[in-house]
């Protein structure tokens, strides 16, 4: 094999298999900052090995017993970890699994979910909710600190101080790498759900890149969210989180077009959504439903999401009802963002004068001023309204600020199209 074809290999098992691997260290070594190194040791083991001695037939169970290999010796040197060395190298080898066959069980048994652990562990109440969401971003969904700082509207040398922090807390606390007893579940729950939801996100509309979705983000909150719901069949905003995913995910081939450019909402074919998707989605709801109780935050959203879904064309959405439908999730969960949304809704639903009221008294809020859909939002209105040399500022403004290239292209594409009917 060829050694561009073999590096081009490692950098895809690494995207695949890293965050099982940091999981399943994490389990043995009780230290995800620890796991962390080890994993990335591994991948500097197979960079330099695979080109000579080829890939292996089970590249995630080689990175494993790599890492866990030294994981043993460098425990067995560090002195002032001298107990923790004794009590972890006997038990690791007194269990005998650090041969691969043992390994492909651990790594590939769906009832023994390192991942959820994982999850469950970043999330642990010893942290703030902005470290567990920021730490689990980074070690299971891959994610860069910019792209989390992206993510929640926060400079990235804070996400890098608050990952940092996070790993020497949970270390000094000797978290236990475990799922919550049942009784405890409901404490950690939201803020797995919301992290879940933003590993969706970034994979749904990535924020940096060249690329409109980053798939494989988007199938692991897929994954994680259905797992979940098997976990906690009697949480509602489990399964309404897991509907607005399948609803949203369903929408992926159509909001990419043929140069890959992003597609707005409005102008996809909807023919080439996946209906299959649609109709899971959709089922997820009625079991939020049946659940009983008052409507959380994410089963508000998967309802909005289904308004979309059953209109088999953009004419047919009931926007009055997705006004009303925010409404609700304004009063259970304010924020500029929810209120930009709304905005954009009542817009359709009464028209764009009434909307840009709303988007103009948000100019002023400190967590929109990076945000590049506010000026987007607003130059949409006002090229609604005729008003083209405003729009085409917006539009200007908004391109500065995404960190997205293709979402930058059809950005100034917009403030082009309205430059050249303003004469410009």
């Amino acid at each position: 094999m060829a050694p561009a074809e073999v590096s081009r290999t490692i950098e895809a098992v690494w995207r695949i298999e890293s965050a099982r691997l940091i999981a399943g260290l994490a389990r043995v070594v009780r230290d995800v900052g620890l796991a962390e190194d080890l994993a990335q040791e591994a991948l500097v083991a197979a960079v330099e090995q695979w080109p000579e001695s080829g890939i292996p037939d089970n590249p995630g169970a080689w990175l494993m017993a790599t890492a866990r290999h030294r994981a043993i010796d460098r425990l067995r040197r560090a002195e002032v970890h001298e107990r923790k060395t004794q009590e972890l190298g006997r038990e690791i080898e007194l269990r005998g699994d650090v041969e691969a066959p043992d390994l492909d069980a651990e790594i590939d048994d769906p009832f023994d979910d390192d991942l959820l652990r994982l999850i469950f562990i970043t999330c642990h109440p010893v942290l703030s909710t902005e470290a567990r969401v920021a730490l689990t971003l980074r070690l299971l969904g891959g994610l860069t600190t910019s792209e989390i700082a992206s993510a929640y509207l926060v400079p990235e040398g804070t996400v890098a101080q608050r990952i940092v922090r996070a790993k020497r807390t949970l270390s000094a606390a000797r978290v236990p790498f475990v799922v919550p007893e049942r009784e405890e579940l409901a404490d950690r729950l939201a803020s797995v759900l919301e992290v879940i939801y933003l590993i969706f996100n970034e994979g749904y509309a990535a924020t940096a890149g060249d690329d409109v979705i980053r798939p494989e983000l988007i199938e692991e909150a897929l994954r994680l969210g259905r797992i979940l719901a098997g976990l906690l069949p009697g949480e509602a905003e489990v399964h309404g989180l897991v509907a607005l995913m399948e609803l949203q995910a369903s929408r992926s081939r159509a909001r990419v077009g043929p140069s890959g450019e992003p597609v707005l909402l409005l102008d996809q074919d909807r023919s080439r959504w996946d209906w299959m998707l649609v109709g899971r989605g959709l089922a997820a709801l009625e079991r939020a439903y049946g659940a009983g109780g008052a409507l959380g935050p994410y089963t508000l959203q998967a309802a909005i999401a289904a308004c979309h879904a059953r209109a088999r064309v953009a004419e047919d959405t009931d926007w009055e009802r997705i006004v009303a439908l925010y409404d609700g999730l304004a009063q259970l969960m304010p924020s500029p963002v929810v209120e930009l949304n709304r905005a954009v809704a009542i817009g359709m639903a009464f028209g764009p004068e009434a909307a840009l009221e709303l988007v103009d008294g948000l100019t002023a809020e400190p967590a929109l001023r990076g945000y590049h859909l506010l000026p987007a939002v607003r130059g949409d209105l006002l090229a609604k309204l005729g008003r083209d040399q405003e729009a085409r500022t917006e539009f200007e403004r908004a391109a500065s600020l995404t960190q997205n290239t293709r979402e930058r292209a059809l950005l100034l594409e917009r403030m082009a199209a309205h430059s050249a009917r303003n004469g410009g």
